[in-house]
């Protein structure tokens, strides 16, 4: 109900914290329309207050800074020590680890515990190839979480989750960007995602990723990210 002057004095704590929280995932989910990283904290400063759970973020802020996965730039310093660069999809999925544990992260799929322990049983197998977004779909299914939207051309992450915010987040990193070529506008370096790597937990922030060998390749010193040329010999499709 609201008053004449037309503020609405009936809205309740749960609200609030339901209006933050359908917020916060869609900044985890399009980072950049919301405004980047800096948005996602905010997000989840707003978020523990409403749910008085500021302890516990705060908390989970220094874990991650203990796991060096948060640097002075943020976990997007984090991916940029790792291979160079850190699309918003990767560093949204970091945050969403955190969010999942609170119960704050909304899933599309909820998976089974059964297809979650099977992911985590032969991801270091399944990485010895390279493999594309086509690949992970059809292997696994449709994700928990999509970061980073649907166009082909641009990087974005999968994460696979039960509805068991004690399981781990199971995170796909793809990577792709339009080709340097002038005959082209809107070429890009693959058809589709090709996967850098697969992440789950780890004591420290690097040691929870299974590189795929584009992956590794994309950790050498001097190597490019912005022609189609590079490595596509080996970044052909396997089955």
């Amino acid at each position: 109900m609201s008053d004449p002057t037309g503020r609405n004095d009936g809205r309740t704590a749960l609200e609030v914290l339901d209006y933050l929280v359908t917020h916060l995932n869609g900044a985890l989910r399009r980072t950049g329309m919301y405004g980047g990283e800096t948005a996602i904290r905010l997000y989840l400063d707003a978020v523990a207050f409403a749910d008085a759970s500021e302890q516990a973020w705060q908390q989970e802020l220094k874990d991650l800074q203990t796991r060096r996965g948060f640097f002075a730039a943020g976990v997007r310093g984090a991916f940029q020590d790792l291979w160079g660069d850190a699309h918003e999809g990767a560093v949204a999925s970091v945050y969403a680890e955190i969010a999942y544990r609170q119960g704050w992260l909304q899933l599309d799929r909820a998976l089974t515990s059964a297809e979650h322990h099977e992911i985590r049983r032969v991801s270091e197998t399944w990485c010895h190839k390279d493999r594309f977004l086509s690949d992970v779909v059809t292997a696994f299914g449709p994700p928990s979480v999509l970061f980073g939207g649907n166009n082909p051309n641009y990087p974005k992450t999968l994460a696979y989750a039960t509805g068991q915010r004690n399981d781990t987040l199971l995170c796909f990193h793809l990577w792709n960007s339009f080709a340097a070529d002038s005959t082209s506008s809107s070429a890009s370096v693959h058809a589709e995602p090709v996967l850098w790597a697969f992440r789950q937990g780890g004591t420290l922030f690097t040691d929870g990723f299974t590189f795929t060998p584009e992956g590794s390749a994309s950790r050498l010193p001097g190597a490019s990210r912005t022609e189609p040329e590079i490595r596509r010999g080996n970044s052909a499709r396997s089955e």
